[in-house]
């Protein structure tokens, strides 16, 4: 029996371009079909759950992988 696996979508929300690096890699390494989504910041994150401006046509992530201490949730800094 031959199945077909399944294309899950991975959003990653990491403003750290060597952290995104490093998690591509990962994801590479797995060989898993995989379609990785990056967004820098809350806003975004936000924005593309929301299927919003470019986004609007994005898949909804199976899974959403969040760095804790992003500076930029809702429009405003964090100290």
């Amino acid at each position: 029996m031959n199945k077909k696996s399944r294309r899950y979508c991975i959003l990653l929300i990491e403003d750290n371009p060597g952290d995104v690096r490093l998690t591509k890699e990962a994801f590479r390494e797995t060989g898993a079909d995989i379609d990785l989504q990056v967004v820098m910041d809350g806003v975004e994150a936000v924005a593309y759950l929301q299927q919003e401006r470019e986004y609007a046509e994005k898949p909804i992530p199976d899974l959403i992988l969040l760095d804790l201490n992003l500076p930029k949730w809702g429009g405003e800094a964090s100290a």
